[in-house]
């Protein structure tokens, strides 16, 4: 089983319907991927629900069920269980304090992080993985 970060921005467009990251990421789920995220990052999301919605052109009901249906395939790990790697992944990316839970996460669960980020890749000790990566690794079309 393999084991992957997902950043927020992938998170962001799942609510978009028939997306292709949508579909991935139920796709890589189903092919027995473990997607993990910080505590906070559904958190964020839902408090993010209107912009979400007008970005995506979905209404409140659409969201709910999509926010239902990713809850259920992410695992949302507690802070209590990566925050030993806080001041190291701040390191990794100094200028970016939003993204240190993710890095923090990765390095505590020896994994890589599902990101289209370019400056994610401006560091060496986290495997970043982008969404045709993620396509490649996963054989998915």
């Amino acid at each position: 089983m393999r084991l992957i970060v997902v950043d927020a921005s992938i998170l962001f467009s799942f609510f978009k319907p028939e997306s292709f990251t949508r579909n991935l990421i139920k796709s890589v789920y189903l092919k027995g991927a473990k997607l993990i995220v910080p505590d906070f990052a559904l958190d964020e999301l839902y408090l993010l629900k209107q912009k979400i919605c007008k970005y995506c052109g979905i209404g409140g009901v659409e969201f709910i069920i999509s926010f239902a249906l990713l809850s259920e395939i992410l695992e949302v790990v507690p802070r209590s269980e990566f925050e030993k790697f806080e001041s190291k992944a701040l390191k990794l990316l100094p200028e970016h304090t939003k993204d240190m839970p993710y890095f923090a996460l990765a390095l505590a669960s020896a994994c890589a992080i599902w990101s289209n980020e370019k400056r994610f890749k401006e560091q060496s000790d986290i495997d970043i993985f982008s969404t045709d990566d993620i396509k490649r690794l996963f054989d998915i079309e």
